[in-house]
């Protein structure tokens, strides 16, 4: 049932990138041509196939497969689908699935560069809530990230790249972030076709040693860190004991290798990577696509609260006995309410639509990336499991 499992979820992936090249092909035609019609078919047929992975996975495993950070993201990627799925069928434009599914495809193999193995829940995962919270969460923020792909297209076409100013590089920043998921799938898939194992000892937060093995050159490493493998890369800086280092040195190789990436791609395009983009947001309507970043929050906004604030303190209180710890995950939750709010009031209350709009849309989508990340690979606390 596991072998089946992944799979499904590798045939997903590839009906993913199909979709994707036939929504590519559609753009230059008009809107609703056989092209589109045929991506999202096979889209749809991704989701299908994704979902046969998750109910697989949850039968071989006898729990809800999102309880790990390889889960809970391959989870989101597929919510993300299910979001442009809906939306495509109310406003039918082929531009929004550019866009969109490469996002869900980068967090399906983000998700991939990590432990898959079904393991059984630890005893504070051993609820129904778990299912209930956490897949409320990863639909809210699916949704929300949705609208992180149309103000991404809507700022596309307005940014005018011919004017120095700081509008173009926040538009590129945007896009080394999303350039920087495929340099963390290139490195691990490289270092783990080398099997990379660096074993290193160190002292722990309540002063025992310890010992951790790096499955990346070690750029960073732990408390008091001494390697204990020949022939391995020692660690340039040891950091705190506070600091989860194997998980940052993770993060800061996504971040090196996203850079050389970047810099490739801009060396073979000879322009910024949003200039050559240009082309594929030719024909798209800023209103419609305005209207679609603002929709996608308006249901996206409830649903997380629901899931990342309601749900969460009332199993907070059923787990731990109360509602709130101001636990780095908790508090996240927090901010990313407190933004999507905020967009909301500034929208309605005070006018900022179209561009205004937009950029508030690529903030909210980096809170949410930072909580995805950031929280989970850096920051310890109560939500540490969910690696």
């Amino acid at each position: 049932m596991a072998q089946l499992s992944g799979n499904l979820l590798y045939t997903a992936f590839i009906l993913y990138l199909i979709g994707t090249a036939f929504f590519g092909g559609a753009i230059r035609a008009k809107e609703g041509n056989k092209a589109a019609k045929i991506g999202i078919t096979i889209t749809i047929l991704g989701f299908l196939a994704q979902l046969g992975y998750f109910i697989t996975r949850w039968i071989a495993g006898g729990h809800a497969p999102v309880s790990n950070l390889f889960e809970f993201t391959t989870f989101f990627g597929m919510m993300m689908v299910l979001a442009f799925i809906v939306i495509y069928f109310i406003y039918k434009t082929s531009t929004l699935g550019v866009f969109t599914l490469p996002i869900a495809l980068l967090l399906i193999a983000y998700a991939a560069m990590f432990p898959r193995e079904i393991t059984p829940l630890i005893p504070a995962l051993q609820s129904h809530w778990l299912a209930i919270h956490v897949s409320t969460v990863a639909l809210g923020i699916a949704i929300l990230s949705v609208s992180f792909a149309a103000g991404l297209i809507y700022l596309v076409k307005v940014v005018d790249y011919s004017k120095k100013g700081q509008k173009p590089f926040w538009v590129e920043l945007t896009l080394y972030i999303l350039i920087s998921f495929l340099g963390f799938i290139t490195v691990s898939s490289v270092f783990g076709a080398m099997d990379y194992q660096a074993e290193f000892s160190y002292i722990d937060k309540k002063g025992a040693e310890a010992k951790v093995e790096y499955l990346m050159p070690a750029l960073v490493g732990p408390n008091e860190g001494a390697l204990l493998t020949n022939g391995k890369m020692d660690a340039l800086v040891n950091l705190p004991a506070w600091v989860n280092t194997l998980k940052l040195n993770t993060v800061i190789w996504s971040l090196l290798s996203g850079a050389l990436l970047y810099l490739l791609l801009r060396l073979i395009l000879r322009k910024p990577i949003g200039q050559a983009l240009k082309p594929t947001v030719k024909r798209v309507n800023l209103d419609l696509v305005d209207e679609i970043g603002y929709r996608a929050v308006t249901i996206g906004f409830p649903v997380f609260t629901l899931g990342g604030l309601i749900f969460a303190a009332i199993w907070a209180q059923i787990a731990w006995s109360r509602f709130w710890a101001w636990d780095p995950k908790e508090v996240w939750a927090f901010i990313t309410f407190l933004f999507y709010a905020g967009y909301l009031h500034l929208r309605l209350s005070k006018g900022w639509e179209g561009e205004k709009s937009a950029w508030l849309t690529l903030i909210g989508f980096a809170i949410i990336l930072f909580n995805l990340i950031g929280v989970n690979l850096i920051i310890a606390g109560l939500h540490s499991y969910a690696m």
